[in-house]
């Protein structure tokens, strides 16, 4: 069976003070149907960008190639009013900062029932109904009434709850969720991430997640894409991820969790040197080099081919091509 979404080579371009910034460079990925798949890495490595890139919403970026193929069709051979009807309706997004996302001026059961109305032709009092009823599937307290409320008067983790009944309001076949456990108490965070294990099994969706944090991707994640400076660097299932990291990349962003030995000390982190590198001027060759401790010649020349240390693997580093490894 085809997976639910391929991407193939995609690059997106933002103009920069000092000329072309790629956001995303060759990115390559798979999510199979069902799957919940991470795509994770620091800020600016190009996660986000990727993400809204499957619903071509990049603005005042632009997707300058690659594919994006979702349920057999490359979205991006699309006409607007057909990808009009993809947004919301075969793909739901939630997106990483739903009071910036959500209208002030408008009730939330307006907002939530707007798509039902676009893309099932509900009136608005069958819209408003609706709109109850996924209120309360995502576990929103007393839903009639919170239905009647603006955005400001909700804390942050109902404002995500509702972000979700939005994204969920015409039963997609693809949730994408930008970060949505960012800026929410642990408390909250597992609540979220509970609604979203219950929301997937119901529902029998499939799920991309963007995320920083690897207690989300232990906690949901199927299978990990770890991504830097634009590309993935390393893709795994998440238990084969954590037991046996293989890019130095993916093993420092662990070696920075917080932890407990076995005698209930915590242990010292480690952290990675240096930054994401600048996308508008990317180093030459790897582009962790400038930031790996197992740099060695070809790091600074040659960009690293992909290579498959171990089934339903694959790692672009110069430390797996038998032909340069030391």
């Amino acid at each position: 069976m085809a997976p639910l979404l391929e991407i193939r080579g995609l690059r997106v371009q933002y103009d920069g003070r000092k000329g072309p910034v790629r956001a995303v460079d060759g990115l390559d990925l798979k999510v199979e149907h069902g799957d919940t798949y991470a795509l994770v890495g620091e800020s600016g490595s190009g996660k986000t960008a990727a993400a809204y890139s499957i619903l071509r919403i990049v603005e005042p970026g632009r997707i300058t190639d690659g594919r994006i193929v979702f349920g057999g069709r490359d979205l991006l051979s699309l006409t607007e009013k057909e990808m009009r009807k993809v947004r919301g309706g075969e793909i739901g997004i939630a997106f990483q900062e739903p009071g910036a996302a959500l209208n002030p001026v408008l009730k939330i059961g307006t907002q939530v029932g707007e798509a039902l109305r676009i893309h099932r032709g509900l009136s608005r009092k069958e819209a408003w109904a609706e709109a109850v009823k996924l209120l309360a599937e995502v576990a929103l307290p007393d839903p009639e009434r919170q239905a009647g409320c603006y955005a400001h008067e909700l804390s942050g983790g109902m404002k995500q709850r509702v972000m979700l009944a939005i994204a969920l309001s015409c039963r997609p076949k693809l949730l994408v969720a930008d970060e949505p456990t960012s800026a929410l108490d642990v408390t909250i965070q597992a609540q979220i991430l509970a609604l979203l294990r219950r929301l997937k099994a119901e529902h029998d969706l499939t799920v991309l997640i963007i995320t920083h944090d690897f207690g989300v991707v232990a906690e949901i994640a199927d299978r990990v894409g770890v991504m830097y400076a634009g590309s993935i660097v390393e893709e795994a299932s998440a238990s084969a991820l954590f037991a046996d990291p293989k890019h130095p990349y993916t093993r420092g962003l662990l070696a920075a969790i917080p932890e407990e030995d076995p005698a209930g000390r915590r242990r010292r982190l480690v952290a990675l040197p240096g930054n994401v590198p600048d996308p508008a001027d990317p180093p030459s060759g790897c582009r962790f080099h400038p930031r790996c401790p197992e740099r060695f010649a070809p790091c600074e020349r040659e960009v690293p081919a992909e290579s498959e240390p171990g089934a339903g693997r694959r790692v672009a580093c110069h430390l797996y091509d038998r032909a340069l490894a030391r």
